[in-house]
């Protein structure tokens, strides 16, 4: 709901797309400057307690977004300092909740839970967009409410796992520590190629941060067609992930990993090329269900392939990597879509995914070559 309620304020106040990529900055940002020590203090402290004082900042960055547009502000500054207060918390929250799924279920259990726990995620992400382009019809002051309210709640909820999350270090706190995680993914060939190419490829085949604007200016679908088609990429994530719990294990886990990359480009090209709304729709919908399994396989290599006692720290460098392929792909889409235009930049995106993806196959035979996700890796 948050995504759609700033991305469609912004371009109303500026009809920009660049601003559209500014919003992406301005969250990522933070996450590069802290992905360190937002590790560190993961691996230090209790993980439940790090996820809620996160949720309650980003509470109070929806606060002063409400507060902002109820006084009818006609700037964009103020919206994107707001959104580095956002991006701080998002440092440390990202890290805190990749590391907790391993600490509460079984080796055996887990590609499962992560295609449960994915799902309930997308799930949020499909009825939140929806949702938000109907109330912002309504009012954009009330959606911050709603947004404000949800997130006050989401606070609360760590605090009800009743187990402790600290994690017993053995290593003293030192600059070596500070630095473990990274270490360990260069050493660790699977887990460098399947961060580095999540990365790559979503940092030049992301589409999502355009949306307004093929809403607005492309298929004149308006708010409403802007919720539903930042809700179709979850949608088709949720449908692939029911039929992923139903399977035990994905095999060949590697080679199907690089396929749905390719699947996941096509829908890119085709949603560039497409001028009707409801072949939009569907390029949407193929590319979040394409995704879905790149998350899925891609999560359970890199939690299971790393040991609980720098996992968050592990986790932490992957969050820069989420955020990068997300939030500086918006700003790079934004900044390629003023430059070029936009048909021509989602196009070359789509493009250059699938170049780095035939790259990585051959720069990473331990990830092409991975049969089983639950063998020891």
């Amino acid at each position: 709901m948050l995504t759609v309620a700033v991305g469609w304020q912004v371009y109303n106040l500026t009809s920009n797309p660049f601003d559209l990529g500014i919003i992406g900055l301005t969250q990522f940002a933070p996450v590069l400057c802290l992905f360190l020590f937002a590790g560190l203090i993961v691996d230090r402290f209790d993980r439940r307690f790090v996820l809620s004082t996160c949720e309650g900042l980003h509470a109070v960055a929806t606060c002063l977004l409400l507060y902002y547009t109820l006084a009818a502000g006609n700037s964009v500054l103020p919206i994107f300092i707001i959104l580095v207060l956002h991006g701080i918390a998002r440092a440390f929250f990202q890290p805190a909740s990749q590391a907790i799924l391993p600490n509460i279920v079984s080796r055996e259990q887990f590609s499962k839970a992560i295609a449960y726990s994915t799902s309930i995620h997308k799930i949020a992400q499909f009825a939140g967009p929806a949702i938000g382009g109907i109330v912002l019809a309504v009012s954009q002051a009330l959606t911050y409410l709603i947004i404000t309210c949800l997130f006050v709640v989401a606070a609360l909820l760590p605090l009800a796992i009743k187990q402790s999350l600290k994690v017993k270090q053995t290593s003293p706190l030192s600059i070596q520590s500070l630095f473990e995680g990274i270490t360990y993914i260069w050493n660790k060939k699977i887990v460098l190629g399947a961060i580095s190419i999540d990365l790559m490829a979503v940092l030049f085949g992301t589409i999502v941060g355009l949306l307004p604007v093929f809403a607005r200016d492309i298929l004149n679908v308006g708010a409403e067609g802007l919720g539903i088609m930042r809700s179709m990429p979850a949608i088709g994530a949720v449908l692939v992930g029911f039929v992923l719990t139903k399977i035990d294990d994905l095999r060949p886990a590697g080679p199907l990993f690089f396929i749905f990359l390719l699947i996941f480009s096509a829908s890119i090209i085709v949603f560039g090329l497409s001028t009707s709304f409801w072949l939009s729709l569907l390029a949407l919908t193929v590319y979040g269900g394409a995704d879905m399994v790149s998350v899925y396989i891609r999560s359970s290599l890199v939690q299971l392939a790393t040991p609980n006692e720098i996992r968050g720290r592990v986790s932490s460098v992957n969050s820069v990597s989420i955020n990068t392929s997300n939030e500086l792909g918006d700003f790079r889409a934004g900044l390629m879509a003023a430059a070029m235009g936009v048909v021509p930049s989602v196009l070359l995106g789509g493009g250059v995914t699938i170049a780095v993806a035939a790259l990585w196959w051959r720069l990473f035979p331990e990830l092409r070559s991975v049969d089983r996700m639950t063998e020891k890796l």
